[in-house]
């Protein structure tokens, strides 16, 4: 059974790949990937990532260098 953490990783992995990941299109291959059970549509009607993901995912960006782009919606691997 897949979990938060097992998505979590999935994020970092595929930031790996590409040292950069885009909110829009990491939430897309979540949903895909999935299911509906870690994405939902916030107050705006975008498709966000459950924050229990993001708590999981935090984890990675203290362990590596892992930065937010607030106005690229992205994070980026340093």
């Amino acid at each position: 059974m897949v979990d938060t953490k097992d998505v979590a990783q999935f994020m970092f992995d595929k930031l790996e790949e590409s040292n950069s990941l885009y909110q829009y299109d990491i939430v897309h291959d979540i949903e895909t990937t999935y299911g509906n059970e870690f994405v939902y549509q916030n107050e705006n009607g975008n498709m966000a990532i459950e924050k229990k993901v993001l708590t999981a995912f935090n984890k990675f960006k203290k362990e590596n260098n892992i930065e937010w782009d607030k106005s690229e919606k992205a994070w980026f691997l340093n």
